[in-house]
């Protein structure tokens, strides 16, 4: 069996054995986590939303993509990602901020980042939220395309997770 199978497999038994426990009898329910359904994160009457390419007020290229990806995932998520002229509001972002720097223990790195999303409507006021976040990732074995492809993958779990906060930040908040 090759391990691209395996890991099929194993992936097809823990769904198997999830799904024949029920989410009240889940093992890990004790352990502070938790299954619950995400909202659709649309206000009354919105159908569609479009997110441009955010803004990046950053030196780092790129970023500005990464971002707008993961946004426009949780909108995906919801069936409610919007093309062109037919949305009834789009998402402004914009990469505020981002550093890098070793943490005190001194064997990991650590990058930040602040991100602003506003959900404009038209003859509504738009409504704004500020997210914030750190990953950490490790510097590697001296290889300097290790420490980048490092800190590379920590932006893009960073990244990830901000626009997920984001996204039910902004649900929050209709």
């Amino acid at each position: 069996m090759s391990l691209r199978s395996k890991s099929a497999s194993r992936r097809l038994h823990v769904a198997v054995l999830l799904s024949g426990l029920g989410v009240g009898s889940l093992p890990l329910s004790g352990c502070g986590y938790r299954f619950t359904p995400r909202g659709e994160g649309l206000p009354e009457g919105v159908k569609s939303v479009c997110a441009p390419i955010f803004i990046n007020d950053t030196p780092e290229p790129a970023l500005e993509t990464l971002f707008t990806r993961y946004f426009r995932q949780e909108l995906t998520r919801v069936g409610r990602l919007g093309s062109g002229r037919s949305c009834d509001a789009k998402v402004e972002g914009a990469v505020l901020s981002l550093w890098s720097s070793p943490t005190i223990v001194g064997r990991f790195f650590r990058v930040a980042a602040t991100v602003r999303l506003r959900l404009v409507r038209e003859g509504q006021p738009p409504q704004e939220t500020v997210i914030s976040g750190t990953e950490d990732y490790l510097p590697g074995s001296g290889d300097i395309l290790e420490a980048e492809s490092n800190r590379q993958a920590a932006l893009d779990r960073l990244a990830q997770v901000l626009m997920r906060d984001g996204f039910d930040r902004l649900d929050s908040t209709w």
